[in-house]
């Protein structure tokens, strides 16, 4: 498992996190298309959208939505599952934040 150090997870560890699981859906035809059907955005736009913190977190929100799809990414990842929520909340704050 990825040792990251600190109370609380950096921005840095967090976007490194949810780029991790950005490369990781585009390897799936299948997933990547749920994706982009989840976000609404095209293929032509990842690149440019992935170096938004909102995007990145909409990323983690993707798998924290399927267990199946978290834990083999966590598992592949090397990570815990709770440091996907960490890192959701590094780039994003609590959802009542922007609710």
């Amino acid at each position: 498992m990825k040792n990251i150090q600190g109370k609380s997870l950096s921005v840095e560890d967090a976007q490194g996190i949810a780029t991790d699981a950005l490369v990781q859906l585009s390897k799936d035809p299948d997933q990547i298309g749920r994706f982009l059907a989840f976000s609404g955005i095209g293929p032509e736009m990842i690149r440019e959208a992935a170096g938004e913190p909102g995007f990145l977190a909409g990323v983690l929100e993707f798998y924290m939505m399927d267990e199946a799809l978290l834990l083999a990414f966590c598992e592949n990842a090397g990570l815990r599952p709770t440091m996907m929520a960490a890192a959701r909340f590094a780039l994003a704050g609590n959802k009542e934040d922007y609710a």
